[in-house]
């Protein structure tokens, strides 16, 4: 891969379009991927010009997070793009210990 060049997966790429349809920020997009939403439902849920009643989408968003994880918004936020490359990094880094056949740590937990 280019040094310039980024690779979103599709399914990262339907959150970029749906922050962009939408007019969401990144913290929004990471609150609804915590969710486990749907970008393509996203539309069903904000048509709150039609409906009085339904909240604008960002509120929406927020009130759920409040609701399930009892804070207003994530400890870290992060943007697709931002995600995007931290996890090519990481792939990176397994993929040059793999080459150097340098044995993963592996992390055990005792309960």
């Amino acid at each position: 891969m280019a040094e310039g060049t980024l690779r979103i997966p599709p399914e990262l790429r339907r959150w970029i379009d749906a922050r962009k349809r939408f007019h969401l920020s990144h913290a929004h997009i990471q609150m609804a991927r915590e969710l486990g939403m749907n970008p393509r439902k996203l539309g069903g849920l904000a048509n709150h010009d039609q409906e009085p009643w339904k909240a604008p989408l960002p509120i929406f968003i927020e009130r759920i997070y409040q609701k399930r994880f009892g804070k207003t918004k994530p400890d870290r936020v992060l943007s697709i793009e931002d995600r995007v490359r931290e996890i090519a990094a990481k792939k990176a880094k397994r993929r040059e210990r793999r080459a150097d056949n340098v044995p993963v740590p592996r992390v055990v937990t005792f309960q």
